[in-house]
């Protein structure tokens, strides 16, 4: 891919002091209408458990219908027909990397019924998002204008507007505690949970740790991931195990921590009675998350590897057949840059029609 150096990620000097200054605003806007159960299948209690249905609280979830969907977005050459369902299973599962066999989610799982469209950056950056790049009302209505390209193209699959914020920013100066990142105040994060509530749309809150760890930053979110409308990006790119600076060489995530990330978020599903939590892992290179295989998967976390990439269409596909499919986790999702995915003058934004092409399907598109 193009230097990385150069993409999303420094906020000028003033952002410390701007910090400083608000960052004892430490309310939270608590979003309790949310009501995820009307978007996954659900059936009526039963007084038993066959049919491929399982209690979740006091609803079923759909199994079968679960299934269908999965090996619908997997879009492999064989076609799911429920009158030799166990046969084209059986076929798809032995010959295909995709879908791939994990835990069935915990009822309210957003995926993969539904597809996100998100809109990402930060509010004190018009380089780092679109997000942030333009005012409230017309970077909303943009966002809109994403939506229903979505919605139209693939009709069978409701579309979710987000808005994925980056809540902790990696930085080109070590800071106070010489950990080359920078946390966003709780007013910041405040302001995209009011916007993202306008449009009723979902909030991603997403982390660049720099020389911290996810150990570290992921409990000063906690507030915000007890919210059942709010889940979590990780950006490897930025997390600088080998103690250099952010920018200067690409980062990593490991199995081990991409494992804790999925046992907190759980344990905050059990305990809050949540919804599954989304948390989506950027990659736009092999390295960038090592042992893959020894990646968990749990029924209150959905795992969505993100390719994040920019550059020319053929590069972008590229990346995506030789690290997203090829390392199959759970569920995945697909970047796409208004300017860097167009530098050159013949260049455009590849298209929903083609994405949909793509072997698995996203589950997740985000715009920068």
């Amino acid at each position: 891919m193009p230097s990385f150096i150069v993409r999303h990620f420094f906020i000028f000097g003033g952002i410390i002091v701007i910090i400083v200054a608000t960052y004892i605003n430490l309310g939270g806007v608590l979003h309790t209408k949310y009501s995820y159960s009307k978007i996954t299948p659900l059936v009526n209690i039963a007084t038993s458990t066959s049919n491929g249905k399982f209690y979740t609280n006091s609803l079923m979830f759909d199994t079968k219908e679960y299934d269908k969907k999965l090996y619908e977005i997997s879009n492999n050459p064989i076609t799911y027909a429920s009158s030799t369902e166990n046969a084209t299973n059986t076929a798809i599962t032995s010959r295909y990397l995709w879908p791939v066999k994990t835990h069935y989610p915990k009822a309210g799982a957003i995926l993969p019924f539904n597809r996100i469209v998100a809109y990402y950056g930060n509010l004190y950056s018009k380089q780092m998002g679109v997000l942030g790049q333009y005012p409230e009302d017309e970077m909303l209505a943009k966002l809109s204008v994403e939506v229903k390209k979505w919605q139209e193209v693939d009709p069978s699959t409701p579309v979710i507007p987000a808005l994925h914020y980056i809540a902790v920013t990696a930085q080109a100066s070590p800071g106070f505690d010489g950990k080359y990142r920078a946390r966003m105040p709780n007013s910041q994060i405040d302001e995209v949970l009011r916007m993202a509530d306008k449009i009723h749309g979902i909030v991603f809150i997403d982390i660049q740790v720099g020389l911290s760890d996810i150990q570290t930053e992921l409990p000063m979110l906690e507030k915000y991931l007890k919210m059942p409308n709010v889940h979590l990006g990780i950006d490897p790119e930025f997390y600088m195990k080998t103690g250099k600076k952010p920018g200067t060489v690409i980062g990593s995530i490991d199995a081990t921590d991409i494992n804790y990330t999925t046992n907190y978020l759980s344990r905050l599903v059990k305990e809050n009675n949540l919804p599954p939590k989304l948390f989506v892992i950027h990659r736009f290179t092999g390295p960038m998350v090592t042992n893959y295989k020894n990646i968990t998967t749990l029924p209150e976390v959905q795992i969505i590897m993100d390719m994040d990439g920019w550059g020319e269409k053929a590069t972008k596909l590229n990346t995506y057949n030789s690290f997203i499919y090829k390392q199959p986790i759970q569920f995945t999702g697909f970047k796409l840059f208004y300017k860097n995915d167009t530098l050159k003058a013949s260049t455009t934004l590849i298209t929903p029609k083609e994405i949909l092409k793509l072997r698995p399907i996203p589950s997740y598109i985000q715009y920068q």
